[in-house]
């Protein structure tokens, strides 16, 4: 017996060292953790209870027979954070560079699979250098069998992936079917194919970092959420998102107690809004001031920045934050708010988060680009999103609400259930001044009698109250007062209950 024991302490000592000294050493240099010291930062001390420690490749080409090392490049198992259960996979870069071979994605597969069967989250810490070439397309298939679990388990239990390596070729597929994609500045990057390949066939001459890193991701592309300065930093960002999170779609979120009264008021939000409608004003004072101990994790901060979007709580209560910012674009909808918006209230649903939504937005981005690129299609996502959303929603237009922009974001017609709006509220087809030279375009020629009529409109039509006489805005309410008619209505949703009729999916304008 205690040869048995000894034999299985060398074996799991062999799995603990990955590819041995000198590769960590190697990982340490580049300032990133191994696999395991990352499980250690992102998981509740000593609860961490790992699975397939002694898994090894079955491999025989190219010599691979003779070089095999317990666990197979990837730390899989699960654990808890903040006390909540959490399942978990972590690559192993110092093990044959991360890549992906059978064994590993049998691995991979069976934490998914026991995560859907519980009910809990998967967590992905992403650390490869793709398919392990030697395996050919064995390797291949495990990717696939990866990400067909990442289609079942979308809108079932959320998934979250934390590039912090290379993630290249058909590796980003599986992040990109997770909910929410964390990276690491100047160390990860993703891309479909890498930069001698583009060199090859397009000639472009382009780095790994331009092509695919942190930034290029967070800033342009969208397709990752927020980017972190190192692995430390972003894991315990990563505890923190998850604090907002159901464990599945049947579950409701955490609540977290909290001394700020529900009934606060921020006398500040009277004057937040200028006088002078063509003035911008930071959209982000708001929602920090009205969200319980002003703590809002705002998501893909530096992409389509005249959205924000993000989670916080009301009365404890995690809620889904959507707003337009009328500081940048003048808070117009395009097509990368569109959706960068549309994907969140989707999730928002799927895991039963009310969504709030704070609405000052003058149209939809004029101009051929648009037009070109799609926004007619791009804006119906953001629409088909809310249209189908069937959890608590809660609208408060404080300024702009104009033409099909204001129907688009979350308005009554879209089942918005409490829509309120501020005294200074302007919901109309269009701003007056593009609207009197439609209706009195005779007057053209006229600036004085222009002038007069543009005065009219204002006084007829840009106010709260058109809209309120026909039931479209339940209440026109006191800026300071938000918070607290928000935290009221949260309670009468509480139990709301609606469904949509029965069907396969819906087929949203992709």
């Amino acid at each position: 017996m205690q040869d048995i024991i000894q034999q299985l302490e060398q074996k799991r000592a062999a799995a603990r060292m990955g590819g041995g000294q000198k590769r960590i050493d190697a990982q340490h240099a580049k300032g990133k953790l191994t696999a395991r010291e990352r499980l250690e930062v992102l998981l509740d001390e000593g609860t961490f209870e790992e699975w397939d420690m002694f898994v090894e490749h079955r491999c025989t080409d190219f010599g691979m027979q003779d070089n095999k090392i317990p666990g197979d490049g990837v730390v899989t198992g699960y654990g808890m954070i903040n006390g909540r259960l959490v399942f978990v996979y972590s690559q192993d870069f110092t093990v044959f560079g991360g890549a992906l071979s059978e064994s590993h994605a049998e691995k991979i597969c069976k934490i998914m699979d026991q995560a859907m069967k519980v009910g809990a989250p998967v967590i992905g810490l992403n650390d490869s250098g793709g398919a392990r070439i030697q395996e050919g397309v064995a390797s291949l298939g495990g990717y696939a069998e990866v990400f067909q679990r990442n289609a079942m388990a979308s809108g079932v239990i959320p998934q979250i992936s934390m590039i912090m390596g290379p993630s290249a070729g058909g590796a980003v597929y599986s992040p990109a079917m997770t909910d929410f994609i964390f990276m690491v500045k100047d160390s990860s990057y993703m891309f479909v194919t890498g930069p001698e390949v583009v060199k090859t066939v397009t000639h472009e001459e382009v780095t790994a970092e331009e092509l695919g890193g942190a930034l290029t991701h967070t800033t342009k592309s969208g397709v990752a959420d927020m980017a972190f300065e190192n692995d430390v930093e972003a894991l315990l960002m990563l505890r923190r998102l998850y604090n907002y999170l159901p464990l599945n779609n049947r579950e409701k979120s955490p609540m977290r107690a909290s001394g700020d009264p529900t009934d606060r008021l921020d006398q500040s939000l009277n004057t937040l809004v200028p006088l002078n409608a063509n003035q911008a004003y930071d959209m982000k004072e708001l929602i920090l001031k009205t969200v319980d101990d002003g703590d809002f994790f705002e998501l893909q901060p530096d992409y389509a920045k005249n959205m924000l979007i993000g989670f916080a709580r009301m009365a404890g209560q995690t809620v889904g934050i959507v707003a337009n910012q009328p500081l940048v674009l003048a808070g117009c909808l395009d097509i990368k708010s569109s959706i960068k918006a549309a994907r969140f209230v989707r999730f928002c649903d799927a895991f039963s988060i009310p969504v709030i939504t704070f609405v000052d937005v003058p149209g939809f981005m004029p101009g051929t680009s648009q037009e070109y690129g799609g926004i007619i299609k791009h804006g119906a996502k953001l629409l088909y999103a809310y249209a189908e959303c069937t959890v608590p929603k809660i609208t408060v237009i404080t300024r702009k609400a104009y033409g099909g922009a204001y129907d688009v974001m979350a308005s009554k017609h879209l089942r918005g259930d409490v829509n309120f709006a501020w005294p200074n509220a302007e919901i109309a087809v269009m701003g007056a001044k593009g609207a009197v030279e439609i209706i009195f375009r005779e007057d053209k020629n006229d600036p004085v009698k222009l002038a007069a009529r543009e005065a009219e409109y204002k006084d007829r039509f840009a106010n709260p109250f058109v809209a309120g006489a026909r039931g479209f805005i339940d209440d026109v309410i006191q800026p300071s007062e938000t918070r607290k008619r928000i935290c009221r209505s949260l309670v009468m949703l509480k139990d709301k209950k609606v469904e949509n009729p029965w069907r396969k999916h819906g087929n949203i304008p992709l």
